[in-house]
């Protein structure tokens, strides 16, 4: 990639814009664990923007703030409070009948409304993201949470009633686990949070949460909203290099589930710390490098659409985004031109821009990683295609499409996690689906054709080797009702709102022979309300 010193102008001049979002630096010298707030008088680590100023000669990320960091001894004792709280399973919260953990998660739900704002401001400001985007980030979260309240009544009311199979009563209900790790990725540093921690909450665990490394500072609006809401102990946070933290914690043995979106690598890292894996349940997100694969009778319109915002919506660092483009070589020339056309109207700018697509990218070292990978591809026969493309200037890298692109080069592998678009031509159809077939990854893919015979006699390969098949549309996780997951290197267990209360529980009976002294017990249990699990209320 070229460095530009031609679009100084992308950015600020100084921090005198900010003010109009009520930027201000945020020290925050506090964290939450055991239900309080305790204040922090211990190191900080300086929290910066992807955005950059011109300053004193010289460009200049802005300084967001500072948030503690944990030595691995700090880290156990806030694990110790969730511990505490989870009780061997006697805690306040594990017990707790279902409808009153509803309750603190909707008063939950109320308090996390009140502070959208705020919080559409940091993902903004610490990741890039545009506003539109960050709004629907905390707008689908909103909604996650309130549709994991319904479905958690349903599932209670699914199981109220008593079983009598082969002379034995029964009550099967879904239990917690115990103490829960949370760890999120920078991307969706909200919602893919609460796509773990809320399920994990819900049905009674206990939690440390580790916030993703680009995405802090968003969290801090809701400290005093988790503290009001729940029982002590129940959310617990941990800050530091994950490296410390992480490891102490895992190596603690006193984890139950880890919950981790990220890269496999580090996910099997981390699995490996814990002493004991056979007693760890995990709940993965990992890689992706999801196929594109436009037919020779593809509508174009419609293909170049939904590539265009499968591949670049949020610079795409997306894990569901389209990374790999495979075009017929019968519509190649016409695809290509309509799509790099697309590709040079997307508008760079500041993530509160008006209509910006293309943004700063939060990673430290990744405009030179993509760049590396665009020079591999340039060495090896591939061209920059579009407009623009091949450019960086600072935590800028400009959308790049690449073609030809071979398995010589390692962007045919690699996920970029970043705005490059390898197309790949094919006359036949094998190609794409060995590309499929061959890859260490099993998320989705996506086939664009008008054609019923060809679809269908691709979908029947695909569905045993990803866990989604899009026609004519672009990969996504949502709906979130909507199971998601992945095969080989992309994920373990399946997150949605139904599956992640499953995952983050498991199967517990209460049974007892059909006799009468057993039936009066059962009885008085269940009519006296005795027992927070044995029972028969319906919840509405």
């Amino acid at each position: 990639m070229i460095e530009s010193n031609q679009n100084t102008g992308l950015f600020p001049k100084s921090t005198e814009i900010l003010g109009t979002l009520g930027f201000s630096p945020l020290e925050q010298n506090y964290f939450l664990s055991g239900g309080k707030i305790h204040v922090w008088n211990g190191p900080m680590h300086d929290i910066h923007s992807p955005v950059y100023i011109f300053q004193e000669d010289k460009h200049q990320k802005i300084r967001l703030g500072s948030v503690p960091i944990f030595s691995a001894s700090q880290a156990i004792d806030v694990l110790q409070d969730a511990v505490n709280a989870w009780d061997l399973g006697r805690g306040e919260w594990p017990v707790m009948r279902v409808k009153d953990r509803i309750k603190a998660v909707e008063h939950f739900l109320e308090l996390y409304k009140k502070q959208r704002e705020k919080v559409v401001k940091w993902l903004m400001l610490e990741i890039g993201k545009n506003r539109s985007e960050s709004e629907q980030e905390f707008d689908r979260t909103s909604d996650y949470i309130s549709d994991t309240i319904n479905s958690v009544k349903q599932l209670d009311r699914d199981t109220s009633n008593l079983e009598l199979n082969s002379g034995i009563y029964a009550q099967i209900r879904r239990g917690p686990l115990g103490v829960v790790l949370c760890m999120a990725p920078y991307n969706y540093p909200l919602n893919e949070s609460f796509a773990t921690l809320l399920p994990a909450i819900i049905m009674g665990n206990t939690v440390v949460f580790k916030p993703a490394k680009h995405g802090i500072l968003l969290m801090e609006p809701l400290l005093e909203a988790f503290r009001e809401a729940f029982p002590p102990g129940v959310v617990n946070i941990v800050y530091g290099d994950g490296k410390e933290v992480v490891k102490a914690i895992m190596e603690s043995g006193k984890i139950d589930v880890l919950a981790f979106i990220g890269s496999s690598q580090t996910a099997n890292q981390i699995k490996k710390l814990h002493p004991r894996p056979n007693r760890l349940r995990s709940v993965l997100g990992l890689d992706a490098k999801n196929p594109a694969i436009i037919l020779a009778d593809a509508d174009l319109d419609v293909a170049v659409s939904e590539c265009i915002i499968g591949t670049l919506a949020f610079n795409g660092q997306r894990c569901t985004a389209l990374k790999i483009l495979f075009v017929h070589e019968d519509v190649l020339h016409d695809f290509m031109q309509r799509f790099c056309l697309k590709v040079e109207q997307l508008k760079a700018g500041m993530p509160w821009d008006e209509n910006v697509t293309v943004t700063p990218l939060p990673e430290t070292g990744k405009p030179e990683y993509l760049s590396g990978l665009v020079n591999d591809a340039l060495n090896k026969g591939a061209a920059v295609q579009n407009e623009g493309g091949g450019l960086q200037h600072l935590s800028f890298v400009f959308p790049t499409v690449l073609y030809p692109v071979d398995k010589s080069m390692r962007i045919y592998h690699e996920e970029q996690f970043g705005p490059i678009v390898p197309i790949v031509p094919f006359n036949n159809i094998n190609d794409p689906v060995h590309y499929v077939t061959e890859s260490n990854f099993g998320q989705q893919v996506s086939i664009f054709s008008n054609n019923a015979t060809q679809i269908a006699e691709l979908i029947d390969p695909l569905v045993n080797q990803v866990c989604r098949v899009n026609i004519n549309t672009k990969c996504q996780r949502g709906p979130d009702s909507y199971p998601f997951n992945g095969r080989k290197d992309s994920a373990e267990g399946t997150l949605s709102v139904s599956d992640a209360l499953r995952v983050f529980s498991i199967r517990t009976m209460v049974a007892t022979r059909n006799n009468e002294g057993n039936r009066e017990i059962f009885t008085k249990i269940l009519e006296d309300r005795m027992s927070n699990f044995l029972s028969d209320q319906f919840l509405l």
